[in-house]
């Protein structure tokens, strides 16, 4: 037993060392996969700010082709905006990311969202609703 016990404490301090060499690196690889996530998280949010600091807008109708007397859905979204317009004038508008309105024209009609941020700076969306007979 005595000359077993030498050999069975450096298998020890072996299995030891090479656990506490497996522990270190698995941890230090977790933690640069959690510190190029969160660089990569940071990065995005930064992207998603940029793109709400600019001023959009957007206009559309569906269906673009009614016949009179018809109705169609005149949808805008805006980001950024601080006001916002439709002419010609298609009832009460304000800044959303999506709303849609119910209209009727008469003939065929070019529509324009004017949506201005609190800098000055001003963007225009266009939409064609053509009416047929």
């Amino acid at each position: 037993m005595r000359r077993v016990l030498p050999y069975l404490s450096i298998a020890i301090l072996i299995g030891l060392i090479y656990d506490g060499i497996v522990f270190y690196s698995r941890w230090s690889n977790n933690r640069e996969v959690q510190r190029k996530l969160a660089e990569k998280q940071a990065e995005d949010a930064r992207r998603t700010l940029d793109q709400l600091r600019d001023l959009k807008s957007e206009l559309y109708a569906a269906p673009q082709q009614i016949k009179r007397g018809d109705q169609t859905r005149l949808c805008y979204a805006t980001v950024s905006a601080k006001t916002v317009r439709i002419d010609p004038p298609v009832g009460e508008v304000w800044p959303a990311l999506g709303r849609c309105l119910e209209v009727s024209a008469r003939s065929t009609t070019v529509y324009t969202l004017v949506a201005e941020d609190g800098s000055g700076h001003r963007v225009t969306s266009t939409v064609t609703v053509t009416v047929s007979h």
